[in-house]
């Protein structure tokens, strides 16, 4: 059985790749972390689906730089955890976005975790 411990370092560590340009501007590595029927509630309000979200994410140039703090796991069952944290992200030009976000992951018979949805709510 994985620890508490082990498994919010284990999800931040898929957030962080998911913040990533490599992660990003890949449909492959997309797929393995975005379970197929992936909802999210973006900061701006926008609801994107799983199709969505991967053309708009291989599409992104400029992600600019990400950080995330306060995060923390729950299992939610023994197959779906909730991660929660708060989300900076400084885009190139010097604008900084400030986020509460929300990811329900879930643990696929392969082994595999994948998140299923994702919620960002601005804050200032």
């Amino acid at each position: 059985m994985t620890t508490p411990s082990a498994l919010a370092d284990h999800l931040l560590g898929l957030e962080l790749a998911l913040q990533s340009r490599e992660v990003r501007n890949s449909e492959e590595k997309l797929r393995e972390l975005l379970a197929p029927e992936f909802r999210e509630f973006g900061r701006s309000g926008r609801a994107y689906t799983f199709d969505d979200i991967v053309t708009h994410l291989v599409a992104e140039t400029e992600p600019g730089n990400t950080s995330i703090t306060d995060f923390s796991a729950t299992m939610l069952s023994d197959t779906i955890a909730l991660a929660t944290y708060r989300g900076t992200r400084i885009n190139d030009d010097g604008s900084r976005l400030l986020a509460n976000r929300s990811s329900v992951w879930r643990l696929d018979p392969d082994g595999k975790w994948r998140m299923v949805f994702h919620q960002g709510t601005a804050t200032e």
